[in-house]
């Protein structure tokens, strides 16, 4: 297929591009270049443009010839979504009206939507399953489910087939070690991690330790950007004009901020110092997938299982590029 990637510089935006180049189909990235890295494309076309702008949307949509839609193009930061809520649904909602609208107007009747696992809110589950009804506890979140809604609202009406995936914290980098993750700021907590052994932060700030886990730290479930890419390819090829699916996309197994910082210690070699701050909110006590629909129909299996050999790729991307993409 011919497919479009809206946010497609972006972390898990050029994983996916980059793995649908390896599956064999055409790509175009969509990227206004605000958070997104030119050398994370390895080389594929990008058309620098804001999703809101749906006549701009529309006629890229035209040229390109697109059969189908990958969507990543979000602000994706919960504090500042807390703080700033107007930006977030006018950037993850408003722009997704404008995408839709110019999908609808070049006739591209296929969408993945990169969706989130915080919709879920605070589930009290040890694996949360698609089942699951949803309860986001920030503006982030209700964003990323009010654009769910839209999706669904404009495929029963207009004859959009759609899939969404609700992933948890993607993490990792290629082990090629050419593609990695670079924001600024860093949100994430991996690479905010290894920052310190880096010489780029004197401790790491965990928010929170008194949440009702077993060491009270949050605990999180991390799937590599490899294997989040491979569901998505795998999804994209399932979907049809006619298709209305959804998945939670996670390896099934939780790993609390404490443990993070420990496997970050045994990978790097170097002791990181822990400094406790307060809770943050829109922050759910544990998050961790229940993967089986995916693994069910689409055959999506993870190649990275445990947390030591993501944290590995990471470590050795950001050693080798501490200052993310030149």
């Amino acid at each position: 297929m011919k497919v479009a990637v809206t946010g497609g510089a972006g972390y898990v935006g050029s994983a996916c591009l980059r793995r649908l180049v390896r599956d064999g189909h055409e790509v175009l990235a969509v990227d206004n270049l605000s958070e997104g890295h030119r050398a994370a494309l390895d080389g594929q076309s990008l058309e620098t443009a804001d999703i809101a702008d749906t006549a701009r949307m529309t006629a890229i949509l035209r040229a390109f010839g697109a059969d189908a839609v990958m969507h990543f193009a979000a602000s994706t930061n919960v504090g500042v979504s807390v703080e700033d809520p107007a930006l977030y649904y006018r950037n993850n909602v408003a722009g997704t009206l404008g995408l839709l609208e110019a999908m609808r107007a070049a006739d591209v009747r296929r969408m993945l939507f990169s969706s989130t696992c915080a919709i879920y809110g605070t589930a009290g589950h040890d694996a949360m399953s698609e089942t699951l009804p949803t309860a986001p506890e920030s503006p982030y979140a209700r964003t990323k489910l009010a654009v769910e809604w839209m999706i669904a609202d404009f495929a029963r009406a207009y004859g959009l087939g759609y899939t969404l995936l609700r992933y948890f914290n993607a993490s990792g980098a290629c082990p090629s070690g050419r593609f990695g993750e670079a924001h600024a700021p860093e949100t994430h907590l991996i690479p905010l991690v290894l920052q310190v052994p880096l010489g780029q932060r004197p401790a790491i700030t965990v928010f929170g330790d008194d949440y009702p886990t077993p060491d009270g730290t949050c605990i999180r479930d991390y799937i590599h950007v490899d294997d989040l890419a491979q569901a998505h390819g795998l999804a994209i090829s399932a979907t049809t004009p006619q298709t209305a699916a959804l998945y939670n996309v996670g390896t099934g197994r939780g790993y609390s901020v404490r443990e993070v910082i420990a496997t970050c210690e045994a990978v790097t070699g170097h002791t990181i110092p822990v400094e406790i701050a307060a809770r943050r909110a829109g922050d759910p006590p544990r998050l961790v997938a229940e993967p089986g629909k995916l693994q069910r129909d689409l055959g999506w299996e993870p190649a990275y299982r445990d947390l030591r050999g993501v944290v590995e790729t990471a470590w050795a991307w950001h050693r080798a590029n501490p200052d993310g993409y030149r």
